[in-house]
């Protein structure tokens, strides 16, 4: 059924990629508040006005942990995220990317 209700086009665009967010250092959108449920949380792009369910706690745990560490894949480590799990995790952070839910995190220059 998801794949129905995505457009081609983007299907095609995160399978087709072949650069990784995973070594990305990502922020969670300064407009986007999270709220959280008890399947993981809604978060809200004041921005754009998009909502999305994130639907595992795990991934909401990750998302708010983005900006303390350099990359998606330290953040997956500070969260035990078990190795075996982080393509999933990298195709959810590539959608929430997409969607300016999760944003790339500007480097201070040195």
């Amino acid at each position: 059924m998801r794949r129905l209700l995505t457009p081609p086009d983007a299907r095609r665009s995160l399978a087709e990629d072949p650069t990784s967010v995973l070594d990305e250092p990502l922020e969670l959108h300064p407009q986007v508040a999270l709220r959280p449920e008890p399947f993981g949380a809604l978060a809200y792009h004041y921005g754009n006005r998009r909502l999305v369910f994130l639907k595992h706690r795990d991934v909401v745990a990750v998302a708010q942990q983005l900006s303390s560490h350099p990359t998606l894949s330290a953040a997956l480590v500070a969260c035990d995220i078990a190795p075996s799990r982080w393509t999933s995790f990298e195709r959810a952070f590539a959608s929430l990317k997409s969607s300016d839910i999760v944003r790339a995190r500007e480097e201070a220059a040195a």
